[in-house]
């Protein structure tokens, strides 16, 4: 089932796959040029509903209006804030919520984790530094996340590979960026991670 909302900066489209008593949700955001059919978001999906979580999957207001460039990131915050706002005055309710997404989908999701109230963070190959600019760091968005964080990253991401620290699980698996190569591995993780996260 997919639905639009409306946000600050334009309208997002969700796409729910709700279980019938979910033990939480799992809410995902897609990457900077991609969107929610990428597969390590298909396998995540899966791997959460075998977990008995419901999921959701957020097309951002810029991929909705067709452009694949994405918008600055106040406005990437804002538009996620705001569905997830809008997730639950209805769907979700107060059900325990997991954020996530894969690359810049990943980073919204640790930027937003505290205003979303999320238990929990998913990253999906997130994007420590531009290739090649390991000087750019952006770890200080995961660093700053207070709850618990997995990051599933290929062990030859050009964009680096985080390290582990207490709070934050990082399984490195086999392949680059696009985590295609070990899903049935990137699926395992998510399931097991999910079952340990504190509701």
């Amino acid at each position: 089932m997919a639905r639009g909302v409306d946000t600050p900066h334009g309208r997002a489209r969700v796409h729910l796959q709700l279980e019938e008593k979910p033990a939480g949700a799992l809410v995902l955001g897609h990457g900077a040029g991609g969107g929610v059919t990428a597969r390590d978001l298909v396998t995540a999906t899966k791997a959460a509903g075998a977990a008995g979580w419901s999921v959701v999957l957020v097309e951002q207001p810029y991929r909705v209006a067709g452009r694949r460039s994405p918008a600055p990131a106040g406005q990437l915050d804002a538009a996620w804030t705001a569905v997830v706002d809008n997730l639950r005055a209805k769907e979700l309710g107060d059900l325990p919520l997991v954020a996530g997404g894969r690359s810049s989908g990943a980073r919204v999701a640790c930027r937003t984790a505290e205003a979303t109230g999320a238990i929990g963070v998913l990253c999906l190959a997130f994007p420590v530094h531009p290739p090649g600019r390991p000087e750019k760091t952006r770890l200080a968005e995961l660093d700053a996340v207070k709850v618990p964080v997995l990051v599933v990253q290929g062990e030859q991401d050009p964009f680096g590979v985080p390290p582990k620290r207490r709070g934050r699980k990082v399984v490195v698996v086999p392949g680059n960026h696009s985590l295609n190569r070990e899903l049935a591995t990137v699926g395992a993780a998510i399931e097991k991670w999910l079952a340990t996260v504190k509701r």
